[in-house]
Order: structure tokens, then C-alpha cells, then sequence
């Protein structure tokens, strides 16, 4: 018997590959009920002096809207009354508050249209000057803007002046133009022109400040490339820079409408205290009609039909963000 034979070679058996080690479970973050409240704990300040500083006005104006107040009421002569519906029945079927809605509707878009547009213009002329001219107008931006209502105002009402005024001089200047003693404010239509001037004015510093923090957020390849291809500068504004500047767009446009539908010192106080009746608009005829005419019941009407469309612009405006999130 050979070796071969006697010798019996053992081989290994073959290794079984290894089961790969259980995912070890993570131990899962319980919310407590402290984690959940410290938010509100925090915005518990700010809400309550919400809630102090604008719930009780808005639940006084709602709770006047349906009650019949007058100068009796007022001094207690007489109770208030519950009249239900019948001060906004008064007010829609008055002729004399719907031309006041139409005209501030007006007033509101031609202003917003025109800060809009020359916000957007003096925010792109600021990308294309030097640095220390770019820091002068940011500086005059902020004053003009940090100016009180009543101060810009007044220097409006002497601009405007028919005989002390220096725009009807300025104007007098040009060829075969005579404007001395002029009065804007003789029609209605030409004194809220320069009521517009003046609210344009007050807001166009807000929405350049912010339009150029926009605007350094445009990449600078995406306006190259466009270039590249061919687009001109509209092109590239239109398709590059609208697009990315369009949330902040809506926001200003959004804001703007909800300030100067509620213009009230700029008319009040252009017009000595007492605007004429092509002059009213919703704030100034509210106000009318509860402390000239002393009917606060409808002057709550108003104020509280206004609030109403005010919160139909603020609709659009969380319509239109919530859009864009969508797309984003």
C-alpha cells in the first residue's frame, strides 16, 4: 500500500459567506411636551401685545358696525343699539361711498405702479455705478425715507404752492409755459396726482433698498450666459433677473397696495383737515363720517369693509407665495 494510498488529505471546508450584522435600530427622539411649547413660550410676548394693541380695536370697530352710535350714545344719553346689518346696507347702497372705493382703488394702483417701476429702475442704475456714488444715494434714500409723514407733507404742500410755489416757477421757465399761480388742488384729479407724487415719493426708498439686496443675489453666470446667448439687456432682465427677483416683487407689490389704500396723513393733512369730497378716500371718508358727521356706527361700516379688502389683497398675496414655493 503506497503512501498515496495511507495518506488522506483533508480539505477545509468552504467558508459560508457571513450574514451581513443587523441594522442597529436608532433610538427614536421623543417630543417631549416642553420642546413642543418653548415657541410659543417665546412668541407668548409678542402675541399677547398683539392681541392688546390691535384685538380689542378690532372687536370694538366690529361690535360698533352692527350697533346704532351716535354723539347720544357717546355721552351716555342713550344706550347703544343693535341694528344688525342695516349701517352696511346704508353704505353699499350709497352712490357716494362706491365713486370713494373707485377712486381709491385708482389712486392705490397708479401709486403702486409707479413706485414699483421707478424702485425697480434706480435699483438697476445702482448695480452700475461706483461704489461711493452707489453709498451717497443709499445714504439720501434712507433720509428721505426716515423723514416724517407730516414734515414730507408740508415741504409737498409749499412745493405745490399757487403762489409761493417752486414747481409752477420751475415750470414757468420752460418755453410758452406759464404756470404761475396755478392751483393743483382746484380739481380733484390734479390734487391727488400730486398726493401720489408725494406717497411715490415716501415709498420708493423701501423698495430700492430692497430690490437691490435682491439683486446681489442674481449669480452673475446665469446673466453671462444669457448674454452668450445672444439676449439683450431686456432679455436677460426679463428671463434671468424678473424670475429670480419675483417672491420679492410680490411681497413690495403686496405691501405697497395694503399702504397706500390706507393713506390717510398725506390727503388729511394736504387739505388743512378737512378734504373736500373729490378728495376722499376710504380712510379720510370713514374718518368723516364718524368724527365730522359723528355717526361712528358707519364709520365702522366703512373701516370694517375696508379691513375686508384689504385681507382679499392679502389672499392674493399668500396665493401667489404659496405658487412659488410650489415651483420651487
Amino acid at each position: 500500500m503506497s503512501a498515496a494510498d495511507t495518506t488522506t488529505a483533508k480539505v477545509p471546508p468552504a467558508r459560508q459567506p457571513t450574514p451581513p450584522p443587523a441594522a442597529r435600530e436608532q433610538p427614536r427622539t421623543k417630543r417631549t411636551f416642553g420642546g413642543a411649547a418653548v415657541p410659543w413660550a417665546l412668541l407668548a410676548p409678542c402675541l399677547l401685545i398683539l392681541a392688546l394693541v390691535l384685538g380689542y380695536p378690532l372687536v370694538r370697530l366690529v361690535t360698533l358696525s352692527f350697533q346704532k352710535f351716535g354723539q347720544s350714545q357717546l355721552w351716555g344719553f342713550q344706550p347703544a343699539e343693535s341694528v344688525g346689518f342695516d349701517n352696511f346696507g346704508k353704505v353699499l347702497g350709497d352712490s357716494e361711498f362706491w365713486a370713494v372705493v373707485v377712486r381709491t382703488i385708482v389712486f392705490a394702483a397708479g401709486s403702486v405702479i409707479f413706485t414699483m417701476v421707478i424702485g425697480m429702475l434706480i435699483a438697476l442704475l445702482l448695480q452700475r455705478v461706483s461704489g461711493w456714488v452707489k453709498t451717497l444715494i443709499n445714504i439720501v434714500l434712507v433720509a428721505s425715507w426716515g423723514m416724517p409723514i407730516i414734515v414730507a407733507t408740508t415741504v409737498f404742500k409749499w412745493l405745490f404752492d399757487s403762489d409761493y410755489g417752486v414747481f409752477n416757477a420751475l415750470l414757468s421757465k420752460l418755453p410758452g409755459v406759464d404756470m404761475i399761480g396755478h392751483n393743483w388742488f382746484a380739481s380733484g384729479p390734479q390734487g391727488l396726482a400730486v398726493i401720489m407724487l408725494l406717497v411715490v415719493w415716501g415709498a420708493v426708498p423701501f423698495v430700492v433698498i430692497t430690490l437691490s439686496a435682491g439683486l446681489t443675489q442674481v449669480p452673475a453666470e446665469l446673466e453671462e450666459a444669457a448674454r452668450l446667448d445672444g439676449a439683450g439687456a431686456w432679455g436677460v432682465f426679463r428671463y434671468v433677473t424678473l424670475p429670480i427677483l419675483k417672491p420679492i416683487i410680490v411681497m413690495l407689490t403686496t405691501l405697497s397696495v395694503i399702504w397706500d389704500m390706507g393713506v390717510f396723513p398725506q390727503v388729511f393733512v394736504m387739505r388743512g383737515g378737512h378734504p373736500e369730497a373729490e378728495f376722499q378716500l376710504l380712510t379720510t371718508y370713514s374718518y368723516d363720517r364718524a368724527f365730522v358727521v359723528n355717526d361712528y356706527a358707519q364709520g365702522s361700516a366703512i373701516a370694517l369693509l375696508t379691513v375686508l379688502l384689504l385681507l382679499g389683497v392679502v389672499a392674493v398675496y399668500m396665493r401667489q407665495m404659496l405658487k412659488i414655493g410650489e415651483v420651487e
